[in-house]
Formats: C-alpha cells, structure tokens, sequence
C-alpha cells in the first residue's frame, strides 16, 4: 500500500495534487519519468507523470485532471488514504545537458510534468525561460513554483485573467525572434505541442514533446501506446514518453486519443479548437 501524505487541490474538485509515500521510486526516479497508480485492487492502473520526488522523505508527488470515472476515483482518496498499487520509475528520463538557452512550454497538467524537467535544466546551468498556458487564471497551476526555478516567466491565458491573453505560440514566436532558443521542451495537450513543433521545425530548434497515448502496462507488451516517430513504431511507455516532436505523427497520434477520449467539457472542446485552428495557421505560414 502508498499512503497518500498530502492532498491538495489546486483547481476546486478539478486538478488534485497527491504527495504519496514510494521510498523506492522515490531514490530512482528521475525528471520525464512516469509511474502507473491503481486506487483498488480491481481499479485501473492510470499512467502519471510525476511532477516531484523526495528522496529524503521517501514521496513522489503526482498531479491529475478529473477527466473519468477513475481519476474521479482518485480525488476521492484523502490524506491518510492509500493507493493499492504504485509501479515505476517508468520510462526514458529526460536527457538534461547544458545547452545554452532553454524554453519549457507547458499547458494544463503538463505544467506538472515540466516542472521538475524546468529544475534540472537549470541546475545543469542553462538559462531557463518558461511560459505557461492555461484557459484561466483558475487552470493555471504551479506559477510560483516555476517562476521559482525559470530566469523568466511568462503566463498566457486564453481569456486575459492571468498574464497576457493569448496562446503559449504567441510568447514563443516573440522569444525566437529575439532569442533563439537552443532547446524548447513542450509538454501539455497534443494541438499545444503540435503547433509548437510546426513552429520551431523551420527554425530548426530541437523541440522535446512528452506524449500521453492510451498505456496499460507500462512496459510495451500490450501495444496500446504505440507512436509513429520519424516514420517508425514506438511505444511511449518503454521509448519515450519524451519525442522528437519534429518527427512525431501528431495526426495519428490524436486520432488513437479521440478513439478513448472522454467527454470534453464545453470550455474544454472551445480550448482545443481554438488551439487546433491557430496550429492550422502555423502550418501555412510554414
């Protein structure tokens, strides 16, 4: 059993952030590295990112959307609560290296996934510039914490209420035409990191794409997360999840999601049309 040490919600009854006791995983976990959680015995086993590690006190910190019924599962779950099953580290780590100037771009939950990702690229001594996207300033989460950890912070929100209004696309086409990045990381909904690959590919800026296929196992038996990358099969779970996003089929990849995707909220289906007319524009432009 991993009993949950702290629980908070950082969007009311929405995004949950679960602190949970892993001493193992914990010592081995490395940033871009993924565990698979069960709440029950016969519960299914949900594939998070996660977005903190404490070797010290023997915790990982996951944070989920309450899409379905097992994330709604999960929320349900308070301090003291335990989960049945926590499996990992899972996954390639992020290959952290000095490069010069990085961009971390990170839409919705995958702030969380960026967020430790952003720590070690600034600890290996590169310049961090970091933007956030979200709907609102309600969806946005971590601000403090990466603005903690970046050179610069900027925040974008679809509505105005928080930064500027506006798409992550829009901050980073203003830093590459003044700074050129050396490395973009983009980690957030597939249309976000679809249109910020069709926006660096001409610029030839290597671009980092963490992808969320349908998983199962977690070790690349059952096939369920398999990606075309650079003409190629892959399995998110074992090869990744960070890509090339450059080489990724975007097109294929949203259409296995669409295949399981839960019901979209309204605000929720806006968002993403919106983001997939704007990466429609990028492509022409290119």
């Amino acid at each position: 059993m991993f009993k949950i040490v702290r629980k908070e919600e950082l969007v009311p009854s929405s995004v949950i952030l679960h602190e949970i006791e892993a001493p193992r995983v914990a010592r081995k976990a490395k940033p871009g590295q993924f565990v698979i959680l069960k709440a029950t015995e016969t519960g299914e086993r949900i594939p998070l990112t996660m977005a903190d590690t404490n070797p010290e006190t023997g915790t990982v910190t996951v944070i989920f959307m309450v899409v379905g019924k097992s994330t709604a599962i999960f929320s349900g779950l308070k301090e003291g609560d335990a989960y049945t099953d926590l499996i990992g580290p899972l996954g390639r780590p992020t290959d952290i290296e000095k490069v010069g100037h990085v961009v971390c771009v990170g839409g919705g939950t995958g702030i969380a996934v960026l967020h430790p990702i952003a720590r070690a690229m600034k600890k290996a001594g590169n310049r961090v510039t970091t933007i956030l996207g979200a709907r609102s300033e309600n969806f946005l989460i971590l601000k403090e914490q990466m603005g903690a950890l970046s050179d610069t912070l900027i925040a974008m929100s679809d509505d105005g209420s928080t930064g500027r209004k506006g798409f992550v696309t829009d901050a980073l086409q203003e830093i590459m035409a003044t700074d050129k990045p050396d490395l973009v990381v983009a980690i957030g909904p597939v249309p976000m990191m679809r249109a910020v690959s069709e926006l660096t590919r001409p610029a030839g800026i290597h671009t980092l794409v963490s992808l969320n296929p349908v998983m199962v196992d977690g070790t690349g038996m059952c096939g369920g997360c398999r990606v075309t990358v650079g003409g190629e099969t892959k399995f998110a779970c074992v090869d990744g999840p960070e890509f090339d996003g450059h080489k990724v089929d975007f097109s294929g990849l949203a259409q296995r999601l669409n295949a399981y995707k839960a019901m979209e909220t309204e605000a929720m289906a806006a968002h993403r049309c919106r983001m997939e007319a704007q990466m429609n524009q990028l492509e022409k432009q290119a």
